[in-house]
């Protein structure tokens, strides 16, 4: 739109414009109460194609988009224990976590048909409006002071629920990869998918397994691992280590024919913590922290910004459609479930709010949607909308109704 720049500056000037962009409006939306990804984000739009042109396009910086990706994952991935997994689906919690992913992903399957889209695109639109973004949530949360309470710890026990579905459902969608298919290819795609997703289960229950039974043998276990790293000389050891883990059942993902970030994702939370000391596995995390939120992954949606195109938005219609519906399925999803787990009118409604932050996970699935060709720009650009503006707005009509529940 306005294009100042047309001199193409070198890999490494691009990257330090962008870096440099990305964390001062991402320390701007900090101030404003919103996740510093948005800022990040408009980074990427004001130095891309939509505006100013002074980075034209991702280019080589796609590596470490890439690399943003697989530790974003892995972040959030060790935010989650296996326990937590166990209570999001524990009792009537299961209604909120259900009813909370499919009303969504229905809604999103409805528009697919409605506007005559492809299976793939469809199923990718539904998955999109069906995620909760955990971090996000969190981070929210965090701010409110109201991360450790009963409304809370439901909209975070849901999100990690619909995190782990959403990455696996990702598994299958990925096999999905010609609209022209009849029925019997398509049903022996999806056939085909599924035996994927639970032979990667199989080897995840595998290794829980394995991992249980070393810690019923802690003391025999760990001092033979503080031994093990004692010997080791090299610089952040277990930061390596760590980091082999969960490469490894990434590679078993995409060997499998899985996108890598639903490898990393598991691995991550199987990474068998009690065979670490708290204190060393807290530098561990602190480390990855460091590395991804204060250089991966602003320079990652960055990236995504300089892939945004405002111009080529031509069909307002769908915009306005899966604005409205992703808003608003996904209240609706939370609340029904709420109200069916016991929960009152007021508190429904913060939770099906709180489950509406959409940010890192959608745009993940929405950029490898991207770059599979299951969708092009216009639809990417209307998927990052989608996730700025519900993450925008759930924390400011997220606190409002705390609020009210606190008066009452």
């Amino acid at each position: 739109m306005f294009h100042l720049i047309h001199f193409q500056f070198p890999f490494i000037v691009n990257l330090l414009i962008l870096l440099l962009t990305a964390k001062l409006l991402g320390e701007l939306a900090e101030r404003f109460r919103q996740p510093s990804m948005v800022g990040e984000l408009i980074a990427g739009v004001l130095l891309g194609p939509s505006l100013l042109n002074i980075i034209p396009g991702p280019g080589d910086i796609k590596v470490i988009a890439e690399l943003g990706v697989f530790m974003l994952i892995v972040l959030a991935g060790m935010e989650i224990e296996v326990e937590e997994i166990r209570n999001s689906i524990r009792g009537r919690n299961l209604w909120i976590a259900l009813l909370g992913f499919i009303i969504p992903m229905v809604c999103g399957a409805a528009i697919g048909l409605i506007f005559k889209f492809s299976n793939t695109f469809t199923a990718f639109l539904g998955l999109c409006m069906a995620i909760t973004a955990l971090p996000v949530s969190v981070r929210i949360l965090m701010d409110l002071g109201k991360l450790q309470t009963d409304v809370g710890q439901r909209i975070i026990s849901a999100a990690i629920f619909n995190d782990i579905l959403a990455l696996l459902i990702l598994g299958i969608i990925l096999d999905l990869n010609d609209v022209s298919k009849t029925l019997k290819d398509l049903t022996l795609s999806i056939s085909l998918a599924l035996v994927k997703v639970l032979i990667f289960t199989a080897i995840l229950i595998v290794a829980y397994k394995l991992f249980n039974l070393a810690k019923r043998k802690v003391n025999v276990v760990n001092p033979r691992m503080n031994k093990f790293f004692h010997y080791l000389r090299g610089q952040e050891s277990m930061f390596a280590l760590i980091i082999l883990f969960v490469l490894i059942f990434a590679s078993i993902a995409e060997l499998l024919g899985l996108h890598f970030v639903v490898g990393a994702f598991f691995g991550a939370i199987l990474i068998p913590r009690s065979m670490f000391s708290s204190r060393d596995y807290e530098g561990v995390h602190r480390s990855i922290s460091g590395i991804t939120m204060g250089f991966l992954a602003p320079i990652f949606f960055a990236t995504l910004g300089l892939s945004f195109q405002i111009g080529s938005l031509d069909n307002f219609l769908l915009l306005f459609v899966v604005l409205f519906a992703s808003f608003f399925s996904k209240i609706l999803g939370g609340y029904t479930g709420a109200r069916m787990a016991g929960f009152n009118s007021p508190k429904s409604i913060a939770i099906g709010l709180g489950l509406n932050a959409r940010g890192i996970m959608e745009l993940v699935i929405a950029n490898i949607a991207l770059q599979k060709g299951f969708i092009d720009i216009p639809v990417f650009t209307i998927l990052v909308l989608m996730a700025i503006i519900t993450t925008m707005l759930t924390p400011i009509l997220l606190k409002n109704v705390f609020n009210r529940i606190d008066l009452s």
